[in-house]
């Protein structure tokens, strides 16, 4: 019998994506092992991550970036916004008011310049980049290039978005944005893995080029494909390397996590190699030894927009996930 998710998976799940050689090959998997040998009772091999809305008034990245990697993180996850209209007509998923930092976050690719020139090992990510508001061709030669001043620790995680008119703001019509957003994901890995590449679609169409830098991560960067569950499960299984929905928004991804991992074997994707990563996830232990049996692989705290002293304090607590 065939779930929601096989019925609504789009035409690309049967062209199967790449699978992309672990991010600089840092936090692999004998560095899990050592911290779970360290810290017993801790998730097996669950890797322990930061996000935030970088912002003028947050802890520069610069210096965020070395304290989240002296503290044994894997990964620096941020977001983006480019404007948010005083409009204010689509409702924020996360409640009623939406908070400062949607209207104040920095641009992610230039933040996590910052954190990459300062740091040696910590992976880099979007999460996410709003690909439906950017222009495919730029998007791609921004990643390639924070994947060659990183040394290929670039973790590009996408997402639809779900501000109307914001989207609207950059002539994304919402009805299409999820067809769009494919298109785009398509065509930045072309560019990445085509010496000559071409694109020709319905809402994303150039001829041949040539342009470089190439990403140092081959084939690509990992995609991480952000929101809920069963529409961005899909995406993920079609043309993603990984899944990231963001905790307590109401749309049961518990129970669909392993709906997505059979879907993916059903669609010819490898299911072990899809990253389950969970955004917002709790500062409990308990409760990430739960997600780690659900086949939760990447737990992503989310840090507040603060100064340096709060931050050190933040950071010390959540890790005690790390030690």
């Amino acid at each position: 019998m065939r779930s929601d998710l096989d019925n609504r998976m789009s035409r690309s799940s049967q062209t199967k994506s790449p699978s992309c050689v672990p991010s600089h090959e840092l936090f692999n998997e004998m560095d899990a092992r050592l911290v779970q040998a360290q810290s017993p009772g801790y998730p097996w091999l669950m890797k322990h991550a930061v996000t935030i809305f970088p912002t003028d008034y947050s802890m520069p990245m610069a210096e965020l970036g070395p304290a989240v990697e002296e503290r044994g993180f894997e990964s620096l996850w941020v977001s983006e916004h480019s404007h948010i209209p005083l409009s204010r007509e689509t409702p924020w998923p996360g409640g009623a008011e939406l908070p400062k930092m949607y209207y104040d976050t920095l641009d992610p690719f230039v933040a996590l310049t910052a954190a990459a020139v300062t740091t040696t090992k910590l992976l880099l990510g979007t999460g996410i980049c709003l690909l439906t508001q950017r222009d495919p061709i730029h998007t791609a030669k921004e990643v390639s290039s924070v994947d060659q001043i990183s040394g290929g620790r670039f973790l590009f995680g996408v997402g639809a978005g779900w501000n109307v008119e914001e989207m609207r703001d950059h002539g994304t019509d919402a009805a299409t944005r999820f067809d769009l957003m494919e298109e785009r994901v398509e065509a930045i890995r072309t560019i990445w893995t085509q010496t000559k590449p071409e694109y020709h679609g319905k809402h994303v169409d150039f001829p041949p080029m040539m342009t470089w830098p190439k990403p140092v991560q081959k084939p690509h960067p990992p995609i991480h494909v952000g929101g809920g569950y069963p529409g961005a499960a899909r995406r993920a299984i079609a043309y993603g390397d990984g899944w990231m929905p963001i905790v307590g928004r109401g749309d049961q991804f518990e129970q669909g996590i392993g709906d997505f991992r059979d879907a993916a074997k059903r669609a010819g994707r490898d299911a072990d190699a899809l990253e389950l990563s969970l955004f917002g996830a709790p500062d409990d232990v308990d409760a990430l030894s739960g997600y780690r049996d659900l086949g939760v692989d990447r737990a992503i705290f989310m840090l507040p927009p603060v100064g340096a002293d709060e931050m050190f304090a933040t950071l010390d607590t959540l890790a005690r996930h790390t030690a």
